[in-house]
């Protein structure tokens, strides 16, 4: 039976701490030169709606590392659902790689196209979800803090696709998490409902900066206007501007406290660069543990022996 990777939601607690353990491990054998062969001979069929830095490379790259091939499918290439059926995409790719990555504007293209391909699918970002980046998160966090059952996760800003993966991460793992958002700027209700009915701590959404973010343990930021949404800039730019990540607000949260940001940053927007480049700021090892869990990933989806439970 194939398994896939779409939603955190989909995966037991045991499976994502799995995936975190096995991510860590790779990433000391990468620092200390032992390579693995795991995936010798397979191919990595990687479908881009949306552009990409991190999600490209680290795929890639993490493929490279494990012996295996990736090949890149720009947006003009095949056209995802546009010049061919989605359906016939996943069928046709099925016959020749091993395991597709999708990242698109649509949800339910990936979905669709999971129903269709014989082979594991990997969400590498839609509008609704960003599991990959949350793994990612996850492992930075318990580099740093090891127990995120005792962590205080604030997310400030939009209630968007990197929201969603935070709170289906924070209700399979324990740990408490709030958005603080503007009015009318909350997370998908059908996803924050499912999050509540399997967590077994709060998970909270809040418009007051000052009482969400108080004594936080982690700050988390992203854009506030995503791809797509570029036509609601300037009015997201105004609706958003009480919600800035800065050295004002570092104060109101743990002495401690970790920032965090999925990047890329408009700085000065939702986050200052003081604060982005400042000791509090993680997100230069956020960014490598994307190619960490990717590899993770692959190598459990692909089957490889040694990324079995």
């Amino acid at each position: 039976m194939k398994r896939n990777l779409i939603s955190l939601a989909d995966l037991t607690a045991e499976e994502i701490e799995h995936l975190l353990a096995l991510a860590k491990r790779l990433k000391d054998d990468l620092a200390a030169g032992r390579e693995h062969a795991w995936l010798a001979g397979k191919t990595l069929a990687m479908i881009f709606e949306k552009p990409s830095l991190r999600t490209r490379v680290t795929f890639e790259t993490g493929m490279h590392q494990l012996g295996g091939d990736a090949i890149y499918l720009a947006p003009n290439d095949i056209q995802f659902g546009g010049r061919e059926a989605v359906a016939d995409i996943g069928k046709n790719l099925s016959l020749w790689v091993d395991a597709i990555v999708a990242r698109t504007f649509s949800h339910r293209s990936v979905v669709e196209l999971t129903e269709h391909a014989s082979v594991p699918v990997i969400n590498g970002l839609t509008d609704l979800l960003h599991p990959c980046q949350v793994l990612a998160d996850c492992l930075t966090l318990s580099e740093l803090r090891q127990d995120l059952k005792n962590l205080y996760v604030v997310f400030v800003g939009d209630g968007n696709n990197v929201v969603h993966s935070w709170l289906n991460a924070a209700a399979k793992l324990g740990f408490k998490f709030t958005l603080v958002c503007p009015a009318g700027y909350e997370p998908h209700p059908e996803v924050l409902e499912a999050a509540r009915s399997v967590a077994s701590a709060p998970l909270e959404v809040v418009n007051d900066i000052a009482e969400g973010t108080k004594d936080a343990d982690v700050l988390y930021t992203d854009v506030w206007t995503s791809m797509g949404q570029e036509a609601e800039t300037e009015r997201r730019r105004k609706v958003f501007a009480p919600y800035q990540i800065n050295e004002a607000l570092l104060a109101n949260a743990a002495d401690d406290v970790i920032v965090m940001h999925c990047l890329p940053a408009h700085r000065g927007e939702e986050i200052t660069s003081e604060v982005l480049d400042g000791p509090h700021s993680v997100v230069m090892q956020e960014a490598e543990n994307r190619l960490h869990v990717q590899k993770a990933a692959l190598a459990w989806l692909l089957g490889a022996e040694q990324a079995q439970i």
